[in-house]
């Protein structure tokens, strides 16, 4: 079982490093196992190895994503006007007041981007919670196991940080502002005003691309691998 499982933990232990920083982390490792007994193996350290590396990965995915632009040019995750919105933008384009929406989703996307950082310490503590079990279902899992389980275990608590966080955000690059006088030009618009929620959609969308990236990133390093065998790897997962 151990030895069908070593791809995945190569993948996810190694995908994220330099190679500098891998080789130095390898060579540690390997230092290391050459004098202690490796006769035995606890579910503590399969859970530790797993532990270090979904590290590694979440840490990448806040990283992309809470960066300038890491939502605003990245397709795929960008927060783009609210469904509610859309005909009022459409039409507001038509008459020449486009920048208008532009800038109102420039101020989305930034917000979520200055938020997203936050999710770090949680992964963390998400990780510091996770049982053997957790960790097996994630390891013989599907492509996305990882992801789901940071869904299940992190949404509460991601969502509680980022509400402030957003809601700071964008009264900070004016987007309550830009949001008011959208509305406000648009035929009908003030009606909608106490029908929706903005801040929520924002933080909403701020989970759904962090998660997106999480999961894109868990697929391409299980499907990767970017090392062969090491003695460290070997010894958590490479035992029969």
């Amino acid at each position: 079982m151990r030895a069908f499982l070593l791809p995945i933990a190569l993948a996810l232990g190694c995908a994220t490093y330099s190679a500098a920083q891998l080789e130095d982390v390898l060579k540690k490792a390997d230092a290391a196992l050459e004098h202690r007994d490796t006769s035995g193996l606890s579910d503590d350290k399969i859970i530790a190895g797993l532990k270090q590396a979904l590290q590694v990965s979440t840490s990448k995915a806040v990283a992309l994503t809470g960066q300038p632009d890491g939502f605003l040019k990245n397709e795929a995750i960008k927060i783009v006007l609210p469904p509610k919105l859309e005909s009022i933008g459409r039409g507001m384009r038509m008459f020449g007041m486009g920048q208008k929406v532009d800038d109102l989703e420039v101020g989305m996307n930034r917000a979520a981007e200055q938020a997203t950082p936050a999710a770090k310490q949680i992964f963390l503590s998400a990780l510091k919670k996770m049982t053997f079990d957790d960790a097996r279902h994630i390891l013989t899992g599907s492509d996305t196991a990882a992801t789901e389980y940071f869904k299940r275990t992190s949404s509460a608590d991601l969502t509680t940080a980022f509400s402030p966080a957003v809601h700071q955000s964008m009264e900070h690059v004016g987007v309550v502002q830009q949001y008011d006088r959208v509305i406000k030009s648009a035929p009908g618009g003030s009606t909608l005003v106490s029908q929706f929620d903005l801040d929520k959609y924002v933080v909403g969308k701020t989970l759904d691309g962090l998660f997106y990236e999480l999961g894109e990133e868990e697929k391409k390093i299980r499907k990767n691998p970017a090392a062969q065998t090491t003695a460290l790897l070997k010894e958590v997962f490479g035992r029969k």
